[in-house]
Order: C-alpha cells, then structure tokens, then sequence
C-alpha cells in the first residue's frame, strides 16, 4: 500500500514545464482530479497536500529543495508522519524510457537520477516504489543536463502527458497495494 506519493521536481516558475519536472506534473493533475491544493510547509521544505482516495488517506509531496536534495524532503516528512520506505512512490522523469512510456518499479538503484540519489541516502532505503515518465534521452550524455532542464517538444509533451494520465489512473490500484496488476497494465 502508498500512504505518501512523492513528485521530484524544480521550484520556480523557469523549471514549470521542464521535463525534470515530470513528477511535478503528475502529482499537480492527480490533485486536480482529488480536488486537492498544495500548501507549502517550511518544516519540511516541501508543497504538500492530502486527499482521500477510495476511502484511504494518501499524503502528496513536493520538494522545494531542487531536484538534488529531494531527500532532505522526502526523508523528514516520512520521518515526521512514520511512513515507511515501503509506502513511498516516488514519480520521476526517466531518461531510459521514451516520452509516452511509464513503468513502475520496486527498489533498486538510482540510475544516475539525482534526486533518487539522494532520496537513497537521506532515507538509508532503496525499498520505495518508483513510477518512472519516460522523457527520452539527447543521445548524448554531455548533453543531459541542458535535455532535461529544457521544455519537450509539441508531440513529447503529448507524450508526456499520456503516461502521466495513465498513471494517474493507477494511483487508486497503487494505493491499494495492487502493484503487480498495475504493472501487468503498465507494462504491456
């Protein structure tokens, strides 16, 4: 089950539609759909908001710390409310998935992603869920960070926002625990 769904993102009004900001993006349609609206908490530098979905309450989290120290966010909320790293889902942009693509996934390395690096860290636990946005990749690692600190494209932003809606439709299933149906959904 997820009690507390993390979006990684950038503050700050340059950063809104970057594709770094997938997590962002995601988390901002899933409180639309949930009627909810994000408060900053300065204890735990982080946009945050609460909504109910089927019955259960489920905690949304935004760093403001930049993508780089998610951890420190992440790592004093679940602290504060008790959340284990098992209920954690962290959505984030993929660079190893095309625009259009969303997997999910349980532990595991960071992949370069720096926001999980240090979500790892502050946490001392890789056992969180991923939901991972596919955004593509430059083709070129010398070109990665100006590539996902850049708006997508027309069609990658269609992309974008298909597997963000896609998933928002699992976030129920995921919540609930049901994690291999929604990656049999997901997946195929």
């Amino acid at each position: 089950m997820i009690s507390l769904i993390v979006g990684l993102g950038n503050p700050g009004d340059e950063y809104k539609k970057t594709r770094h900001n997938a997590g962002f993006l995601l988390l901002d349609e899933l409180a639309v759909q949930m009627a909810v609206s994000f408060a900053y908490e300065s204890k735990f530098k982080a946009d945050v908001a609460r909504c109910l979905i089927d019955g259960k309450s489920v905690r949304l989290l935004k760093p403001q710390t930049f993508m780089n120290k998610s951890g420190q966010s992440v790592s004093a909320y679940a602290s504060y409310y008790d959340i284990p790293a098992e209920e954690i889902l962290v959505v984030h942009d993929e660079l190893d998935l095309d625009p259009s693509v969303v997997r999910l996934k349980h532990g595991g390395g960071h992949g370069g992603h720096n926001g999980l690096r240090d979500i790892i860290s502050c946490l001392s636990s890789k056992d969180f869920y991923r939901l991972r946005l596919g955004i593509g990749h430059p083709g070129d690692r010398n070109k990665v960070v100006n590539y996902v600190l850049k708006a997508p494209s027309k069609n990658e932003a269609e992309l974008l926002y298909e597997a963000i809606n896609s998933a928002v439709n699992e976030v129920s299933a995921l919540c609930k625990g049901e994690f291999q149906a929604v990656m049999q959904r997901l997946h195929s």
